[in-house]
């Protein structure tokens, strides 16, 4: 008899049963999520990555030749694209860096710039209210000047020291070279927008 009482008291208890099972329905449970979660990560990093490098890559800003526009170290997103407009920020590849500009022409237009720096496309005066001042700056190139097939011609806001397709170490800028159009600054905070 006392060894039947033993092994009773041995067994757990159907209570002790059901918090075990339910404790092991949790963990399980659990693990699952967690995989779920991580791999759901993976992917959400992935497609942003994927999306950066493709579609919309972030760009850091260095040098002054678009201020007041853009400062040195903001961080900017461009969107790909082939359809630009004068007035519009463009990135591209100059040799091993990636320029900003602004694109002032496109194939075919005749551009001139006067000595005060007022910019003509087509005899027609260019409106560029992001402008603070003007200049005419340096240039090797003869104006008027009409774009080349395929090619934009891209000048800096900072028209007294950007070099920029006045120049012909950067020249017109060809489609291929072009990364897309500035359209978001992220960072500094207080200026976080879209930017024209």
């Amino acid at each position: 008899m006392k060894n039947d009482v033993r092994l009773q008291s041995g067994r757990p208890t159907t209570e002790q049963l059901s918090a075990e099972l339910d404790r092991v329905r949790y963990k399980r449970k659990y693990n699952r999520v967690l995989k779920s979660t991580i791999y759901t990560l993976i992917v959400v990093a992935a497609i942003s990555v994927l999306v950066a490098t493709t579609w919309m890559p972030a760009l850091q800003i260095y040098g002054e030749s678009m201020t007041p526009t853009l400062d040195e170290g903001d961080i900017v997103v461009s969107v790909k694209g082939s359809d630009f407009a004068a007035g519009d920020l463009i990135a591209f590849y100059m040799g091993n860096k990636i320029l900003v500009k602004r694109c002032i022409a496109g194939p075919g237009q005749w551009v001139n710039i006067d000595k005060n720096g007022n910019v003509y496309v087509d005899g027609k005066l260019l409106e560029e209210p992001y402008l603070t001042e003007k200049a005419l700056g340096d240039y090797d190139i003869e104006f008027p000047y009409q774009v080349p097939d395929n090619r934009y011609f891209c000048l800096g806001d900072h028209r007294s020291t950007s070099v920029d397709s006045r120049s012909t170490t950067i020249g017109c800028i060809a489609e291929e070279q072009i990364v897309g159009k500035i359209v978001f600054r992220v960072w500094p905070f207080p200026d976080f927008g879209f930017l024209r």
